[in-house]
């Protein structure tokens, strides 16, 4: 039980169905949808696709997509990648000859891989919704048109991107007022995104992928120098895969396989499982979180990729040979010295959890990868662009190395909890790279330390990465001092690491408890 005199919030108790979400409006708009009679899918996308207007910095249709479901509450667990591919025309080298060593981050062409997030909406909700697409856009198409109110987390963001926006003509004129980010509270409108939302509700995936909006998408991109054709985006597809799995503390953990960074998530819950957790002091458990968490990513680094072009050794990585080779590198004294990451720094990302009436759970993410992506805007469709394609390298003989329709290395990444062969919670935490630390770092506070959901995501939370040790100012002095006694330089933090949603599903007493981060905007709400 929190202390109800402080400030906080408690999680959400419904008897039949929950979601969270990022952002109030969007996860009034998915409750909706599941009163309704709509699926836990149906939900998910309606709500996504209000995110996708009011958290622009975040997410969009021009971004990339994937998700965990867990049928009826089974424990047999699908997976779907929506993430997109680059050009059938990117040669490695193309870029070479050309002397480009570097995808850059702003108003980059070849940053955009072809988004992949309509053509996974709506294979997710061929198979598993109930309501039509054009049913659950209808929301977002409201706010685009008629405008909706500038959240406070949003506003925040959208101001720290306002250099990268006004890099771009269409971008500047469309998302900055006077060459400012909106102010918080004040009504911010988006027709031409409203119009191609009416396009997708009309004509399904072929409104985004064929036809003007393409035209306009691709039009844009060749003119600044891309490598696109209509015919990627023509051939843009989804794929249902299969999930991966590691085991911690009697529950089975899902991840969506690479060429996600699941895996590194995996792995890290593998070395902390040598441990008793619950023991630690604060300091240690922040400490073997970070060592954990520089061993997992410089594995990720060194072999994730796309397993079409690529093989990746994914039961390798997830074995008790290789987890005890890394546990035994973890000094648990001091800190151990960084393998600087070969993947750009990035935090943008929504995440939602849903649960319906008939017990299935989704576990959902959407993203452009830096706030507002590539910060390129199609000028008649609206559309935003991610910069996913930044994760490529320009470099011969790496595994992230850019190659024709090849997928990059993802960092979002949805979980789901699975106990004695039934679903326990979908969950997720955004925050870029922090994401698979993210998800350890939550599995352990509620299983290892007995925390509910809520109180898991308010626990201050650090990431290791490039050298430094990220830290919330939500720690103590006295924890921070002897964490750099360890060695560990830390680097605090102007904006709290990430986000997070779950739905947890307690069968025991027949109720969905749900939590959503007090990091962002959002709420969990059900009925």
């Amino acid at each position: 039980m929190r202390d109800l005199h402080r400030p906080g919030r408690s999680p959400v108790y419904a008897p039949n169905a929950a979601i969270a979400t990022s952002h109030p409006l969007a996860t009034q708009a998915g409750l909706e949808v599941l009163k309704s009679g709509g699926t836990a899918a149906d939900a998910a996308v309606a709500a996504c696709a209000v995110l996708c207007v009011v958290e622009p910095a975040m997410t969009g249709i021009g971004g990339d997509c994937f998700a965990l479901i867990a049928p009826k509450g089974s424990g047999d667990i699908v997976a779907l990648n929506g993430s997109g591919r680059a050009p059938g025309a990117a040669e490695l080298g193309w870029y070479l000859e050309r002397g480009i060593k570097e995808i850059g981050l702003t108003a980059d062409p070849h940053a955009v891989t072809v988004p992949g997030a309509i053509a996974a909406w709506s294979l997710l909700l061929e198979r598993f919704g109930r309501k039509d697409l054009g049913e659950l856009l209808q929301p977002a198409i409201r706010y685009a048109e008629d405008g909706f109110p500038v959240a406070p987390r949003v506003g925040s963001d959208w101001e720290e991107d306002t250099p990268r926006l006004a890099q771009h003509a269409v971008s500047r004129e469309v998302m900055l007022v006077n060459g400012k980010a909106p102010a918080i509270g004040s009504r911010q409108r988006q027709p031409k995104l409203g119009a191609t939302l009416r396009r997708i509700a009309e004509q399904g995936r072929d409104g985004f992928y064929t036809g003007p909006v393409a035209e306009d998408i691709v039009g844009e991109l060749r003119k600044l120098g891309g490598l696109h054709s209509l015919e990627d985006f023509a051939n843009a597809t989804a794929d249902w895969v299969d999930p991966i799995k590691s085991t911690y503390r009697g529950h089975d953990i899902y991840e969506c396989p690479p060429n996600g960074q699941g895996i590194c998530a995996l792995m890290i819950l593998n070395m902390l499982s040598g441990y008793d957790v619950a023991g630690l002091s604060e300091v240690q458990r922040v400490h073997l979180l970070a060592e954990a968490t520089k061993l997992g990513y410089a594995q990720r680094d060194r072999y994730v990729s796309d397993p079409r072009k690529v093989e990746v050794p994914v039961d390798w990585l997830l074995s008790d040979v290789h987890t005890k080779g890394l546990q035994a590198m973890i000094d648990p004294q001091r800190a151990g010295a960084f393998r600087p990451s070969d993947f750009p720094v990035h935090k943008d990302t929504i995440y939602l959890s849903c649960v319906d009436a008939d017990g299935t759970a989704v576990s959902f993410i959407n993203s452009l990868f830096s706030g507002f992506g590539s910060c390129i805007m199609a000028p008649e469709s609206g559309v935003m662009l991610h910069n996913r394609g930044r994760s490529f390298r320009l470099e011969e003989g790496h595994v992230n190395a850019i190659a024709p329709s090849k997928r990059p290395m993802h960092t979002i990444i949805p979980g789901m909890v699975v106990k004695d062969g039934q679903a326990v919670a979908p969950f997720g935490v955004m925050g870029g790279q922090y994401q698979s630390t993210g998800h350890a770092g939550f599995l352990s506070n509620v299983l290892d330390r007995g925390m509910d959901v809520q109180e898991a995501m308010d626990e201050p939370r650090s990431f290791a990465l490039d050298g430094k040790l990220q830290v919330e100012n939500t720690f103590s002095r006295e924890t921070l001092a002897a964490l750099e006694a360890k060695g560990h330089v830390l680097e605090p933090m102007a904006k709290p690491l990430g986000g997070s949603q779950t739905v947890w599903i307690d069968r025991a007493n027949g109720c969905l408890v749900a939590g959503s981060d007090p990091r962002k905007d959002g709420c969990a709400m059900g009925y």
